[in-house]
């Protein structure tokens, strides 16, 4: 009889007492966090609010479905995504060139080791610029933008271009630096441009990972552009906010789950590119 016959699997996990110690080191980490936040989920079950959110639940049903509602919906569905898509274009507009400025491997001075001053004071400078833009949510710059422009998609667009603009900057640039340096540091020693090294070594290389998070902002921007609309921003937020003003649960469901189709094609839009570019 062979020795692999007296093996046989632990019968507990062996880490048992070090993750129990880890979960409860965590929990009582957080417990003053839940106290901090008055957190304190057990009130959903409670008879009151159960019978509060039945009510709610049941106002859904039927579902809007008029002609006159869905021809609203559907115009309001179409401002919704060209809002998102928009002030997206208008964030990539900003982010690319900010995105360059601040990622190291692009730098040309940096190849001996140490950037030079300028260069460096460029780079730390255009960074706490995007800390700047995405430091401040879209719904604040969307009621600065209400004031200055007036209501309506304008100051949706504009909001979600700055705010994403500094989100999309970060993330290009740190897509960007965590990739595979020799072919870019390859390009600029032997006399190539920043952007030519963008465009024939860190762009192919790094262009799925860059597509996929462009689109999921995208997605991001559709949920912001709802929200939006509750400040008067005009699109399908707009009119959702203003069904449930008016105790409409039939087009709030509506409008729901139009929304909810959305961000589904968002998501297979998002892994058709990544397929198309893998």
């Amino acid at each position: 009889m062979s020795s692999a016959t007296h093996l046989r699997a632990p019968d507990r996990d062996p880490a048992w007492l070090s993750r129990l110690f880890w979960i409860g080191f965590a929990l009582v980490l957080l417990w003053p966090l839940g106290v901090a936040t008055q957190f304190r989920p057990w009130v959903l079950v409670e008879t009151k609010n159960l019978q509060v959110t039945g009510q709610f639940l049941g106002s859904f049903f039927p579902l809007a479905h008029d002609a006159e509602f869905l021809q609203m919906v559907a115009r309001e569905t179409w401002r919704t995504v060209a809002m998102a898509t928009a002030g997206v274009t208008l964030a990539l507009l900003l982010a690319i060139p900010l995105t360059l400025a601040s990622t190291r491997m692009l730098s040309i001075s940096a190849l001996s080791g140490r950037m030079a001053t300028l260069p460096a004071f460029v780079r730390h400078a255009v960074r706490w610029l995007l800390i700047v833009l995405r430091s401040i949510p879209e719904l604040v710059w969307a009621l600065v933008f209400v004031r200055v422009v007036g209501l309506g998609p304008t100051a949706g667009v504009l909001a979600i271009a700055l705010t994403y603009a500094g989100m999309l900057g970060k993330v290009y640039g740190e897509i960007l630096e965590s990739g595979e340096p020799h072919a870019t540091q390859t390009l600029l020693r032997n006399g190539s441009g920043r952007l030519q090294a963008f465009l024939y070594a860190l762009l192919p290389a790094n262009a799925a990972e860059l597509t996929s998070y462009t689109v999921y902002r995208w997605e991001c921007a559709i949920r912001s552009s709802v929200v939006l609309g509750f400040v008067g921003a005009g699109g399908l937020g707009q009119q959702l906010d203003n069904s449930m003003k008016m105790f409409n649960g039939g087009e709030v469901a509506s409008m729901l789950l139009v929304f909810m189709v959305l961000v589904a094609l968002a998501d297979r839009a998002s892994a058709y590119l990544r397929k198309a570019l893998g």
